[in-house]
């Protein structure tokens, strides 16, 4: 994990088209603003997790459903 300091407005590009800027730091909670472009999603980390699990849940759902199939 790369760790770098970052004060209010100051900004770190990621890839050459992803801009992090440090918008606000309140106590223990910082604001970010990511640019990016569209085609590239962004999510809270919770939300991706959660995002996985369905996917995962979905492909095994699908995968036992093919097998019923298989077996009439």
């Amino acid at each position: 994990m790369l760790a770098l300091s970052r004060k209010k407005d100051e900004a770190i590009i990621v890839n050459n088209n992803i801009e992090i800027t440090i918008i606000e730091v309140k106590g223990d909670q910082v604001k970010l603003g990511i640019t990016a472009p569209k085609s590239i999603p962004v999510y809270r980390k919770e939300v991706y997790l959660q995002i996985q699990e369905s996917n995962r849940a979905s492909s095994e759902e699908t995968a036992n459903v093919l097998d019923a199939l298989k077996k009439l």
